[in-house]
């Protein structure tokens, strides 16, 4: 294997996955390169790979926020995971928009990246269950992406067009995860869990000076149970 392997993603839940890559694939400490930062994928990093003699064969975007240069999505075969069954939810925080919806499966694909928002043709398609916190679904996840990267290097799917009419998410605001637009229970135990994972900004409630954010919901009889964080809010440090 020539080839090297980068694996874009600064999230905890996909810190590990070079090393598994390459245990199971049996290739050198080399060909799974790790990018935790946009600062870090630059076109002359994947530029250095090539004359080191291991050519970027695929980018792979397991989990990644921010916009992919075109002068790197032009001169690499750049792969995204989005968690949605594209067409339908292209666009921001699939995970929450999907939940607050009311959908408990979805599916993970894995699409080229081009010029549009998730336009992208489609190399593979994957189940995901939606049940749990962020974090639970972010980590089952990532055992699906390992596999479906690994079918990738194997056989190289060509990718096919998308089809079918295209469903756009915006993206959430920290402001959408106040508890005081839950309308029922079941609307706040989804806002609680869909947040529920490192850098996504908890549910809250604000009560005078005070902000208390929640996580760990679980479902009790006639009600929730929840881990709270209570805080000033950040206008009253000043």
């Amino acid at each position: 294997m020539n080839a090297s392997y980068v694996i874009a993603s600064g999230r905890p839940w996909n810190r590990d996955l070079p090393e598994r890559l390459r245990s199971r694939l049996g290739c050198r400490g080399d060909h799974f390169i790790p990018v935790a930062t946009p600062a870090e994928l630059t076109r002359g990093a994947l530029d250095r790979l090539t004359t080191q003699g291991t050519p970027p064969r695929y980018v792979f975007f397991p989990h990644w926020s921010h916009i992919i240069p075109e002068d790197i999505h032009g001169a690499f075969e750049c792969v995204i995971f989005h968690m949605t069954d594209l067409p339908f939810g292209r666009g921001g925080s699939p995970l929450q928009n999907l939940i607050s919806r009311g959908i408990t499966r979805t599916k993970i694909s894995a699409l080229r990246c081009e010029k549009g928002l998730d336009t992208g043709p489609i190399y593979l398609k994957r189940d995901l269950s939606l049940e749990g916190s962020a974090e639970e679904i972010f980590l089952r996840a990532d055992r699906i992406i390992e596999d479906m990267i690994v079918e990738m290097i194997e056989k190289e799917p060509q990718p096919q067009p998308q089809t079918g009419e295209p469903t756009v998410f915006k993206r959430r605001t920290p402001e959408m995860s106040d508890l005081r637009d839950a309308a029922s229970l079941d609307d706040a135990y989804d806002l609680i869990r869909m947040l529920d994972a490192d850098g996504y900004p908890r549910a809250f409630l604000d009560v005078g000076p005070l902000r208390i954010e929640f996580s760990r919901a679980a479902r009790k009889a006639g009600g929730i149970a929840a881990d709270a964080k209570i805080t000033l809010r950040e206008k009253t440090k000043e």
